[in-house]
């Protein structure tokens, strides 16, 4: 349960029963691609100390104050999953947007009661909002805005914003937050060994590195983190496009990962759990093995075919058509439905906004 008196981010639900060894393998390669790259290995001993120091966490609730919506207990986990160019240095070569760093990708992952279903909403980069004044990472003061785009709150003010304008726009209250390094991502696909998808036509896109004819492809960490950047080559280059490959992308990646072989593998497993652990910043309720470990054994029983993934229901923009806005009355239902921890109806997604770019990977 929540700490009222705190505000604390972190989970609630029932007691699980401990996860096996299997159990906790197969979770560390199922959650890698979305971030929640977590650590389900036994026996790793004093190393604990040394991945224990590659984690910085960000304390987030301490900045996000008393106006959030409630904390629903009944089991359901909701996690905000950022996928961020704000680290220095290799991130360079990929660019970035003037102005600073920004979320290049927003999913919010809810996590039904038991922990054996979830649903994935991805937000759009460019939506825009109605930005919330929040606390930025400084502890200063960054003012609300009228027709924001959604990334920007990450860029005027860090996570604790970012977070502060996902529980405006659902009234979903977030129990965690991860972010993941583009840099970190391109070095845990090579961990992993790749990942198989099939291209049904060509994506060549010299912005994000890629080149893939079409057919079956082993995506190498490189081509990976460019096809979940790739926006102008697919679709109508929109970045509803982009996010219809990340989405096939994660669901191509959970598939695979099963078999990836690390129980067998002490030093692989451990090679894995370090660049996971330097990929992600979490928040401070998961800034150590020992509470990424928990967290990821109430997650072991998922499994690609458990999991739906939706865009937010948008529709393109009057004033401005680069960018896009909400239609009222499928993304709140999208909300009511995780708020009550229903399945999302399928009325939620009719006539929307669609980047074309659904059928590209398998």
């Amino acid at each position: 349960m929540t700490d009222q008196s705190s505000g604390r981010i972190h989970g609630t639900g029932r007691r699980r029963r401990p996860a096996t060894a299997r159990r906790r393998a197969a979770t560390l390669a199922r959650w890698s691609t979305a971030g929640l790259v977590l650590l389900g290995g036994a026996g790793l001993g004093g190393a604990y100390l040394k991945l224990d120091g590659n984690i910085q966490g960000v304390d987030i609730s301490g900045r996000l104050g008393s106006d959030r919506p409630d904390d629903v207990d009944n089991g359901s986990l909701d996690v905000l999953v950022l996928g961020s160019d704000s680290r220095v240095g290799a991130n360079g070569e990929y660019g970035r947007d003037e102005g600073g760093a920004r979320s290049d990708t927003a999913m919010i992952v809810h996590i039904y009661e038991g922990h054996r279903k979830a649903a994935v909403v991805s937000v759009p980069r460019d939506t825009l909002v109605d930005r919330p004044s929040c606390t930025d990472s400084r502890g200063g003061s960054v003012p609300g805005e009228h027709r924001a785009m959604f990334n920007t709150a990450y860029e005027v003010g860090g996570p604790a914003c970012a977070v502060k304008t996902v529980e405006q726009l659902s009234g979903v209250r977030m129990d965690h937050y991860i972010e993941v390094d583009f840099t970190g991502f391109k070095q845990l696909v090579d961990g992993l060994g790749g990942v198989d998808v099939t291209t049904t036509e060509a994506i060549s896109d010299s912005a994000s590195h890629l080149d893939l004819p079409p057919g079956t492809h082993t995506l190498s960490g490189e081509q990976a983190l460019g096809l979940v950047r790739t926006r102008k080559a697919v679709g109508n280059g929109s970045d509803l496009g982009r996010i219809q490959l990340q989405q096939a992308f994660v669901k191509a990646l959970i598939r695979q990962v099963g078999d990836v072989g690390v129980l067998s593998d002490p030093k692989r497993l451990y090679d894995l759990a370090d660049t996971a652990t330097k990929a992600i910043t979490p928040d401070s309720d998961l800034d150590s093995v020992q509470e990424l470990i928990g967290f990821a054994n109430g997650l072991a029983d998922l499994g690609a075919d458990d999991i739906r993934m939706i865009t937010l229901p948008v529709e393109y923009d009057e004033v401005d058509p680069n960018r896009v806005v909400p239609l009222e009355k499928q993304s709140e239902q999208v909300w009511t439905a995780l708020r009550a921890d229903l399945p999302i109806p399928a009325t939620a997604t009719e006539g929307t906004a669609d980047g074309q770019a659904a059928d590209i990977v398998e």
